[in-house]
């Protein structure tokens, strides 16, 4: 039988007990045995020294995290330091590099006395502090980071984030996971329940404490039965041929929306007259960024009739993009500017011929206006010829990984 801790603590006691009541009555004038009683055993010293009070700490040790919303003086407090000190800390350059969610270790005296502080920056910066006298030093280095791998999967219910967060797949690998397979799937109007997804990731860890996840390594994403599978080599993502997942557009220009009117004619919704639409209408708030599909050149930003705020970007070959209704341009977009594929043109807005927030975007080709939802995209230049087989042997692995956690239902870290 085994016993519980309970148990056990009552079993001590009353052995406890015994063990001081033979004492007493063997330290009595006259008891039986009394000079024969034996020196109290190993057991019974451990047991005795268990139920006196062990000394104050003189330094001990707090973790907190710094909130969103916190005061830094309210922090400190929270931390454990005394209100003498709060003050001198709080005017150290170092400690305004502390921002919301970063974890502060800190080792503090008795009376509150901040002996050491660490945490971690941006940039991946150690930041450590420590008392020596009457001064506080600050040390400033790049931290050294355990990387390891993650391996999660999940199936799609309601959306790609739910699904994330049931499979306690961090945010910032979710957004990663939407821009591997942007090129193939449009993340809001494509997604059907049921789909599924295998995801490798990256991990950092500061002394055995997760810091953050890092890149995607491999991912696999089942769309409506169709099966797309990626392994990151060099700064991009391949399939398994060595094709290039990045195609040279994506399909849309927001990373999550909704489409409210699509290619094709239509009854204006201010004019209420039927009228050819020779774009997508994207509702999404206003101040949701909206980015470029593909490289480019900025042709046109500026006001333009019914357009409002608007945006055309010229890329290579015949084809250029339009995003318009914009309530402002991202900082640098001016004629002549060059985007990359996913940087920022402007913001969702409400100018000109529009009857609320959302953008509306034009693919042309030659000129001429195409669905941007059914046309085929040009793709981005495979792994070229010579580096194929270096490719193969290093995503191997990866790929192997894949398949081993695509095709488990549990999800698991390695």
């Amino acid at each position: 039988m085994q016993w519980s801790g309970t148990q056990w603590r009552v079993a001590a006691l009353a052995l406890l007990t015994a063990v001081v009541a033979v004492a007493v009555i063997g330290s009595m004038p006259g008891a039986p045995y009394a000079d024969a009683a034996p020196a109290p055993s190993r057991l019974e010293e451990e047991l005795r020294l268990a139920v006196w009070p062990a000394p104050a700490p003189a330094t001990y040790l707090r973790e907190e995290r710094f909130q969103r919303g916190d005061t830094l003086g309210g922090f400190l407090a929270r931390l454990g330091v005394a209100d003498g000190h709060i003050a001198r800390l709080a005017r150290l350059p170092a400690m305004r590099q502390l921002r919301p969610g970063s974890t502060v270790d800190a080792e503090l005296s008795a009376d509150g006395l901040p002996l050491s502080l660490r945490f971690l920056a941006e940039r991946d910066r150690l930041i450590e502090i420590s008392a020596e006298g009457d001064a506080l030093r600050t040390a400033d280095r790049p931290a050294a980071l355990d990387t390891r791998v993650a391996m999660r999967s999940g199936v799609i219910r309601t959306s790609l984030f739910a699904a994330a967060d049931t499979a306690g797949i961090p945010d910032s690998v979710a957004i990663q996971l939407a821009d591997v397979f942007a090129g193939d799937i449009d993340f809001y109007r494509d997604l059907r329940q049921g789909d599924r997804f295998a995801v490798v990731y990256e991990t950092h860890s500061l002394a055995g404490r997760p810091v953050r996840a890092g890149r995607v390594v491999a991912a696999e994403f089942v769309n409506q039965k169709r099966s797309f599978r990626a392994v990151r080599y060099g700064a991009g993502y391949y399939g398994p041929d060595g094709g290039n997942l990045r195609k040279a557009f994506l399909r849309a220009p927001l990373e999550f929306s909704r489409i409210s009117s699509g290619f094709g004619g239509r009854v204006h919704p201010m004019f209420r007259t039927w009228s050819a639409h020779q774009g997508v209408d994207y509702a999404a708030p206003a101040g949701t960024r909206v980015r470029a599909v593909g490289d480019g050149v900025v042709e046109f930003a500026g006001e333009r009739g019914g357009y409002g705020m608007v945006a055309v970007l010229r890329h290579r070959g015949s084809y250029s993009t339009v995003y318009a209704h914009l309530r402002g341009f991202a900082a640098g977009v001016r004629r002549g500017a060059r985007l990359a594929q996913g940087d920022s043109v402007g913001f969702v807005g409400q100018s000109g011929w529009a009857t609320g927030p959302h953008l509306h975007y034009e693919f042309r080709v030659a000129g001429v206006a195409r669905n941007p939802r059914s046309i085929a995209l040009p793709a981005g230049e495979p792994v070229p010829a010579r580096e194929l087989e270096a490719f193969r042997q290093q995503t191997a692995p990866l790929l192997s990984q894949l398949q081993l956690i695509a095709a488990s239902p549990i999800a698991f870290l390695e």
